[in-house]
């Protein structure tokens, strides 16, 4: 595992690579994997080192410690408190979520202990997410006088509006079972096999053709945003496109003469 540079002597973000897929580790154990604004530039730096590596093929984020991210680092945001320091920090917190969706590889959240406000909507703004039975969940901010608006943005697009209202405006827990039934998860498993769990789902994609994932994350995004008739004509646009790669070609013949494909495309 190698560890991404930091000015601590404790690298807060750890990279690891194997099979296909690149695990980031936040690095933070006593402070809960909190997202400081070095930390959020090391995650940058690292998801535009990823999105250029064609030999990675998904990401997993995963968490030191007992937390997987609680969020933002109260203590520095109280320590800086002007508009200007408040202002960059949630503008940094917005590039890397949306760095997330633009990021060619799916990425996979493990989750193996609280994800609360900020960490809550890391969570969801990953493409997907694998939790222990013994996670659990919350927008936790108003409980200290402030709403969840940038956490809000995520949950608004994973869980019913009345369901990611809720959680906003009360700062309850939810446990993994409740989060996977609302859609913030896609899988609950015991602790125990959480790695095992996040592993194989991984493994499914890199089994898959690089290209059709590629284009295929990037038209998911642009068509949740868009109108019915101009999402089904950047879907179709989508599979024309890639029905003439090389991969489609691979894949149509190794189906017809019942045989693995061998994917070429990058």
């Amino acid at each position: 595992m190698s560890a991404l540079p930091t000015s601590a002597d404790q690298p807060m973000l750890l990279r690891r690579d194997q099979d296909g897929v690149a695990w980031l580790t936040l690095n933070r154990p006593a402070q809960f994997n909190s997202l400081s604004r070095a930390m959020l530039e090391n995650l940058i730096a690292a998801l535009d080192e990823i999105a250029a590596d064609h030999s990675v093929r998904v990401v997993v984020l995963a968490g030191e410690g007992k937390a997987f991210c609680a969020g933002h680092d109260l203590k520095e945001m109280r320590g800086n408190h002007t508009l200007a320091f408040q202002q960059e920090l949630f503008r940094l917190c917005g590039k890397f979520m949306m760095k997330i969706t633009e990021l060619p590889q799916p990425v996979i959240a493990r989750i193996h202990g609280i994800a609360t406000a900020a960490g809550c909507q890391l969570v969801s703004m990953c493409d997907l997410a694998v939790a222990a039975d013994v996670a659990r969940f919350a927008v936790s901010g108003i409980n200290v006088g402030l709403f969840c608006a940038t956490p809000s943005v995520g949950l608004s697009r994973n869980l019913g509006r009345k369901q990611a209202f809720e959680m906003l405006v009360t700062g309850d827990f939810i446990d993994a079972h409740e989060a996977q039934q609302r859609g913030l998860v896609n899988r609950v498993v015991p602790l125990e096999q959480l790695d095992e769990e996040v592993s194989r789902l991984a493994a499914s994609i890199v089994a898959k053709s690089p290209v059709a994932v590629r284009m295929g994350k990037q038209m998911f995004y642009k068509q949740l945003e868009m109108g019915l008739d101009a999402a089904y004509q950047l879907a179709a646009e989508t599979m024309a496109c890639n029905m003439m790669t090389e991969d489609a070609a691979e894949g149509i013949d190794a189906f017809i003469a019942k045989r693995k494909p061998e994917w070429r495309g990058k």
